[in-house]
């Protein structure tokens, strides 16, 4: 699975080499850069709506730190959750009752959602300062990250290769050792595309975790968030080009910094016995590598680590089956004691839910949002159907062609940062000028940021694809659709049932911003459960918000659990590598 890092360069009798000169001011331009960033945070809150904020191009780089500032923190947070949550889900069958539709309802949740409940909580914090309005921004922007990161990871634990785990048992690793030996590497090549894809993600809803609006209340944060809001506001095209320029710039540094480094790295981790032909290289994690001083600092914290590092106890003599029976007794009087808490859980909710609810809307409303539930729904399905057709293919040939994946990365990823907001003068002055339908020609903007979650697993999961599996396909001649059958498709089904269940939570998700599209005094919407939620926001009516979100979540959790999650149960069983 593993191997070692690239050998450091020769010796040298120099007290410093270049690699240590550019390590060097790497690390020192990143504490620079991260002091820059939080020197306001302990500032007083801007006034309210969009006064701090300065449409004058000169003014983006200082927002692009802040958003890009924002984004590593919800993604650090990111890391830290699918570490945890999703590694409980994969080992324990109790919690993963729980945690992986948890998990459906998360991600189904509008960011908006979050916000409106969450901003008061995070303003109480620091009453008055930034820090209170910070951490509610990175708050929403984890919430459009984590949740897919959490999914491919609890994928790949469940589908670690029979041989490879039968040999950790072998070599009687622990379950510490174990995770850090072989799950977590095995899981690191899918993750680490997932996590471009999430950063893409909170670029996607860069407006709304800045330009938090809450009924009449707006704080605009310093980013390109509120740059973009503002923008659209006063309908001026030219903020609007500059905002999408320095995007594209910003994702470009991530890739060169962040993430081309980590598919390098990770690469080491391919389950593939044969070497890649050309290997993903980054002269970042070149320069880390060969640089003294990152070794000599590193050193004492690898040892730390080895030394958590212990063997399990030696293992028990074999009980009698009486015990057995016993502990399968205990076991099943725990399942009874564990389904019943969650029903009454469940229950709980659903009370305080519904009393709610009916403190400030009729009864008759929710069959109104169910009926919009189902328009969305409809729009989700043709959405999700037409984007596997177009990204499936073109991810096996990239996942298949390294270099090609390579060069198309940067281009998914600033696609995927793409904000639906930045399209709406485009839409909103095609749909007026040419009368057509907001309901049909709303809907392509749900889809389009996450197609990408399809794209980005299936060229992770075409990219694990042994190359001995190829070979002998190219040895048998199996071509055409016969290689798609029994090679292809197969090979990258759990990793396209990731993406497909993913990308299905973040459309509903994404309705919030695409089912309503305003440019200056121009609004359209689309019937929707989305534009519901949207328009319930603005106003500041709490009672219609938890409505839209409670049926939302309602919709996404049936139709995972009789559409997605078979699929996801057939992909684990029968197309798992080993």
């Amino acid at each position: 699975m593993s191997s070692q890092p690239a050998p450091f360069s020769k010796p040298s009798s120099r007290l410093l080499t270049l690699w240590d000169v550019v390590a060097m001011l790497l690390v020192i331009g990143a504490l620079v850069l991260l002091a820059q960033g939080s020197r306001g945070l302990m500032q007083p809150l801007p006034e309210p709506g969009f006064g701090a904020i300065d449409l004058d191009p000169s003014a983006l780089p200082g927002y692009a730190l802040h958003t890009s500032l924002r984004m590593l923190a919800a993604m650090a947070l990111s890391l830290l959750f699918t570490f945890t949550y999703a590694t409980w889900a994969a080992k324990s069958r109790r919690a993963e009752q729980v945690l992986i539709p948890l998990l459906d309802i998360l991600q189904s949740v509008p960011i908006l959602g979050f916000i409106s409940v969450t901003v008061v909580f995070f303003m109480s914090l620091a009453p008055g300062r930034m820090l209170g309005a910070e951490l509610a921004a990175v708050f929403a922007i984890f919430t459009s990250q984590a949740w897919n990161m959490a999914f491919s990871f609890h994928q790949s634990l469940r589908t670690v290769p029979k041989e490879l785990a039968e040999a950790s048992r072998s070599f009687r690793l622990g379950s510490w050792m174990r995770f850090w030996k072989l799950e977590a590497p095995f899981a690191m090549p899918a993750l680490v595309w997932n996590m471009m894809m999430s950063m893409s993600g909170g670029w996607f809803f860069v407006v709304a975790s800045e330009a938090i609006s809450v009924g009449d209340t707006t704080v605009a944060l310093p980013g390109i968030g509120s740059y973009i809001a503002l923008a659209i506001v006063e309908r001026d095209l030219g903020a609007i080009f500059w905002a999408i320029a320095t995007m594209l710039a910003v994702i470009l540094v991530y890739d060169q910094l962040l993430f081309r480094p980590l598919v390098a790295w990770s690469d080491r981790f391919r389950f593939e016995q044969e070497a890649v032909a050309a290997p993903p290289r980054s002269w970042v994690l070149t320069a880390l590598r060969r640089s003294r001083l990152v070794s000599l600092t590193l050193t004492p914290l690898g040892k730390a680590w080895r030394w958590t590092y212990r063997p399990p106890p030696a293992s028990a003599k074999s009980r009698p089956v009486a015990h057995w029976k016993i502990q399968s007794r205990q076991a099943a009087w725990l399942d009874r004691l564990w389904y019943g808490a969650i029903i009454a859980v469940c229950l709980a909710a659903l009370w305080r839910i519904i009393a709610f609810v009916l403190e400030g809307v009729a009864p008759t409303e929710a069959g109104t949002a169910f009926l919009l539930g189902l328009a969305t729904m409809a729009r989700v399905f043709a959405l999700i159907t037409l984007a596997s057709i177009v990204w499936v293919p073109i991810g096996v040939w990239l996942g298949l062609r390294p270099r090609a994946a390579r060069i198309a990365q940067p281009i998914a990823q600033f696609m995927a940062a793409f904000p639906a907001n930045l399209l709406f003068p485009l839409a909103v002055s095609a749909i007026v000028a040419l009368r057509l339908d907001p309901d049909f020609w709303l809907s392509p903007l749900m889809i389009l940021g996450t197609q990408w979650y399809i794209l980005f697993n299936v060229i992770a999961g075409a990219s694990t694809i042994p190359g001995e599996l190829r070979d002998i396909g190219a040895n048998l001649r199996v071509r055409g659709w016969l290689w798609w059958r029994r090679i292809a498709l197969p090979a990258v089904f759990p990793f396209y049932m990731t993406g497909a269940i993913t990308a299905s939570g973040g459309s509903w998700n994404a309705s919030i911003v695409a089912e309503i599209a305003s440019w200056g005094d121009t609004t359209l919407e689309a019937h929707g459960l989305g534009a519901y939620i949207a328009v319930a926001a603005k106003a500041g009516d709490f009672h219609r918000i938890v409505l839209g979100i409670a049926m939302m979540s309602a919709f996404v959790v049936v139709i995972n659990r009789v559409f997605w999650r078979p699929l996801y149960a057939l992909a684990e069983r029968k197309f798992r590598l080993g």
